[in-house]
């Protein structure tokens, strides 16, 4: 495979920009390669500065739903974008986009856009503590809610696929404000939130696990966070920022029929700009500026391009039979999948959700933040460049999910399928 025009790319991005690239997995260290760069996609297919071809997992970190470049998408952008790209003011689109939104959410009943997953999940925790005048936010080891200096601490993603201690650059007294407790561990949790000492404004959690590679809850473990959290006054916050209309058109809150006091949600209800959201309970969204005292603004908040390519995607999704199309395509390709491995003598975990999924390569159970990191990483960085050279564009990470969209069809889903299978045999020989 032909990679010069990347490899000179990222010789200069390296001069202009730290590790090269403007988000730290990208950069492609823990898979053991160097990144390419991107010249177009369309459905599933994934086109680089070379001309080499994909199929696409990755789908810009789970929005792309649809796939790349779908039709009533781009074509929703393109008409906005004639009358303008950034107003600093309100637009119809922006009503329009909360209350598709609003209506979608069950928990849902007001809806503030921000431009990201991070803003969300910040806006959110402050919230959180303006509306119950306490201190203390509650995490989970191993879920990611993005770089703000309250959630650096034991966090996901990119910060364990790099190995990078929690909280460099984070003042201790922000640090001592955030306590991480172990995912789907109910004794814990019990103990946790009863303390009366820690003052715990808020529980913020991923209802799924997607970044220490996708992990499904223990539905009991979610019920007593909210019978909990109920009980003692805390307000419970769903990271939907990965499941937020991935899981379900309302999220993992629909899919478990558990509902949360606010939900974040990330680049999904953009059609795959950029875009985040914060909503729940009139009670609890009423105390934000302007109408309460906690202050949190964006100029590029409600901009009219993410909102159009939003109101595309959700009516998309919207119709009859969409996710149970997008479930029965998934189940079958993981169950495949999971024959695949079976079959080899490589020990092999496959988790699953929905069109959300994470292949282990471990001999045990992976439930939780511990249990997620004893996979063998060199080995999937092993199986990433083997399959990469095949053309499967799968996330360079062994902490990250792989999604299936609706544009990946049987032909492609076969060829992945069959690319694992000779992977897998290979990875014997490591």
């Amino acid at each position: 495979m032909n990679t010069q025009r990347s490899a000179s790319l990222f010789s200069k991005a390296c001069q202009v920009i730290p590790g090269g690239v403007n988000s730290p997995v990208r950069a492609c260290k823990s898979v053991g390669c160097d990144p390419l760069f991107v010249a177009r996609a369309k459905g599933c297919v994934i086109t680089d500065v070379d001309g080499n071809e994909f199929i696409d997992f990755v789908g810009s970190w789970g929005p792309m739903i649809l796939g790349h470049g779908h039709p009533d998408v781009i074509r929703a952008i393109c008409e906005t974008a004639v009358d303008g790209t950034s107003f600093g003011a309100p637009t119809p689109l922006e009503v329009e986009l909360a209350e598709m939104v609003c209506d979608s959410v069950p928990s849902l009943e007001k809806v503030r856009f921000v431009n990201s997953g991070t803003e969300a999940t910040m806006s959110a925790i402050r919230l959180a503590r303006g509306y119950t005048g306490r201190n203390m936010v509650i995490k989970f080891d191993g879920c990611y809610h993005g770089h703000a200096d309250s959630f650096l601490v034991k966090a996901g993603s990119g910060v364990i696929t790099l190995g990078i201690p929690g909280s460099p650059g984070v003042p201790d007294d922000i640090v001592r404000n955030t306590l991480s407790i172990p995912y789907n561990n109910i004794e814990t949790l019990e103990t946790t939130l009863r303390d009366e000492k820690l003052d715990i404004a808020c529980v913020i959690v991923e209802p799924v696990a997607g970044n220490m590679g996708v992990i499904v809850p223990e539905i009991a473990f979610l019920r007593k966070l909210r019978e909990l959290t109920d009980e003692l006054d805390i307000v419970l916050i769903f990271d939907e920022v990965i499941t937020g209309f991935r899981l379900a058109l309302g999220g993992a809150q629909e899919r478990f029929n558990i509902m949360p006091d606010l939900t974040c949600l990330g680049k999904i209800i953009g059609g795959g700009l950029p875009v985040g959201a914060y909503g729940g309970k009139k009670e609890i969204m009423d105390n934000i500026a302007p109408d309460g005292p906690v202050y949190q603004a964006g100029t590029l908040s409600g901009n009219p391009l993410a909102m159009a390519a939003g109101l595309a995607m959700l009516k998309v999704v919207r119709q009859p039979g969409f996710y149970e199309a997008l479930e029965e395509k998934s189940d079958s390709y993981v169950e495949q999948m999971a024959s695949i491995a079976a079959d080899s003598p490589v020990p092999t975990v496959l988790n699953r959700i929905g069109s959300m999924m994470t292949c282990f390569f471990t001999s045990d159970p992976v439930t939780d933040f511990e249990s997620a990191m004893k996979a063998d990483t060199e080995r999937y960085g092993q199986h990433f460049r083997q399959m990469l050279a095949t053309g499967i564009w799968l996330a360079p990470s062994q902490f990250e999910a792989a999604f299936v969209s609706a544009a990946h069809d049987r032909i492609h889903l076969q060829k992945a399928l069959e690319m694992t299978e000779s992977s897998f045999k290979k990875l014997t020989n490591r």
